[in-house]
């Protein structure tokens, strides 16, 4: 069994708002409270607007100054890689109280941290431009052309509750390996692993004036919006605040990770023992709340009932409770009120005619793993984010059914196909409008390298190192005329 660390005080990253390297009380103090029972955890410091403009003009100053060589860029985010990797036992413990995690979940959160640290180095020394050829303009031909990536200046993160740390990096580890400097605005409800990882930065060498971390919620959020010198918004979050974002960066660019309704289809010649595990796994890990966790599972008609019981005893083999116990699969929502809305549409779901297979009972904010047959369209659990550990059953006849099914939905980030047949395999990948569709894997595989981002009401823009540096920088045309 892993030993989880007692988090008395001193376990505890600072609660402050980070300037110029410096910890400052803020206007008010938020209260954090650990995800399983209740309690106070941690109060952070909301930073006042006057600390806000504060902290962008000095990551604007840096900026221009370009502070470290590509070289230097990767050699600070390997290096924050090895503290993460040396203190792993501190980032979980914080995690599975300030995020509700699961100790298995919490190691997930690590390793792939550590990875997208190791990429994003990568990156750093081999962000190029390309050459440009002027042989289709008559008496151009002479002339030698090259394009540049260069910094942007200044990314505004705004990052979300549901993975504290992994997606941080996400964003702002591309942008410190692009030259740019950057101010986070972690989400209230989970903020302290975001200070855990400011403390690896800064101890791997980043220049103070380069990491910016402001505490806050949507007052916070708006004073970013208004200042200018903030070239990138990088957000995860609903699609309703992506909105808000999005109006007020204007012409500034912007990438958003927003709202889901994950999808998957089983065929009847798929590999059913193979899917089942994965199925269940993908709908309840993070206790449901994952963007791109399975909310739809469209099965064919002839295999709806063992795929049924395959899923729901994999879901039974998940135990749900307090996240601090190693054998716990399955822990509490984000919040009570959370948890009160995810049961309260299950109950209504069944209500209406719905059966729960599995699960459908709540202890405080624990919802046990829930698998629904004989849902319909109409009801809250297949037609809105439920953001929970649910999963909802809906038989097709042909696969032309199930694609328009999933389809039908104002997002369009992730889904996946379990299929033996390649012609039925691509049929689907040509019509699912997602932004990945997965074949012989779940809407929520993933790994850190690959581009990720959404269509429709999910957003655009993509994280994955490789793609995120070039978003953020801007291309700059150099020609030369001998």
């Amino acid at each position: 069994m892993t030993p989880i660390p007692d988090l008395a005080t001193p376990h505890l990253p600072s609660t402050r708002v980070l300037i110029s390297g410096r910890w400052c009380e803020g206007r008010a103090q938020i209260e954090v409270l650990q995800k399983y029972d209740g309690s106070t955890l941690a109060w952070v410091h909301e930073a006042g607007r006057d600390q806000v403009a504060h902290a962008v003009q000095v990551a604007d100053e840096a900026s221009r100054r370009g502070m470290l060589a590509p070289v230097d860029r990767a050699r600070v985010l390997r290096r924050t890689a090895e503290i993460i990797g040396r203190d792993a036992q501190r980032f979980i413990a914080v995690m599975v109280d300030e995020a509700g995690f699961t100790v298995s979940d919490a190691q997930g959160e690590v390793d792939r941290s550590i990875v997208t640290l190791m990429l994003c180095a990568e990156e750093a020394t081999r962000l190029t431009g390309e050459t440009v050829s002027f042989g289709a303009s008559s008496g151009q031909h002479h002339r030698i052309g090259f394009t540049l990536r260069v910094p942007l200046g200044v990314v505004c993160a705004i990052t979300p509750f549901n993975s504290p740390l992994n997606t941080v990096i996400h964003k702002i580890g591309p942008a410190l390996a692009a030259g740019n400097a950057v101010v986070l605005k972690p989400s209230v409800l989970a903020p302290l692993s975001s200070a855990l990882l400011c403390e690896a930065l800064l101890e791997a060498g980043l220049p103070p004036e380069l990491i910016m971390l402001v505490h806050g919620d949507e007052p916070v959020g708006q004073a970013l919006l208004e200042e200018p010198a903030i070239a990138f918004y990088a957000f995860t979050g609903s699609t309703r605040v992506g909105r808000l974002i999005q109006a007020g960066a204007g012409l500034r660019r912007t990438q958003l990770e927003l709202g889901s309704i994950a999808s998957v289809i089983v065929c009847a010649d798929a590999d059913l023992e193979r899917a089942a595990p994965k199925i269940a796994n993908a709908s309840f890990r993070k206790a449901g709340q994952v963007c791109t966790s399975v909310q739809r599972l469209y099965v064919q008609r002839s295999v709806v009932e063992p795929l049924t019981e395959l899923v729901a005893r994999a879901a039974q083999a998940m135990p749900a409770g307090d996240p601090r116990e190693p054998q716990t699969r399955v822990g509490p929502l984000v919040s009570a009120r959370a948890a009160q809305r995810v049961h309260a549409w299950v109950h209504e779901a069944c209500a209406a005619g719905a059966l729960a297979v599995t699960g459908g009972t709540r202890q405080r904010n624990v919802l046990a793993p829930t698998v629904l047959a004989g849902v319909r369209r109409d009801m809250k659990v297949v037609d809105q984010e439920i953001f929970g550990p649910v999963l909802s059953i809906l038989p097709f006849d042909t696969l032309d059914e199930a694609i328009a099914g999933a389809n039908d939905s104002p997002y369009g980030l992730a889904s996946g196909i379990f299929t033996r047949d390649i012609d039925t395999a691509f049929r689907a990948v040509r019509r699912l409008r997602f932004g990945a569709v997965h074949i012989n894997e779940t809407s929520s595989s993933r790994a850190d390298a690959m581009p990720f981002g959404g269509v429709k009401d999910s957003g655009f823009g993509h994280e994955g190192p490789g793609h995120a540096i070039r978003e953020m920088t801007e291309q700059r045309l150099v020609t030369y005329t001998p």
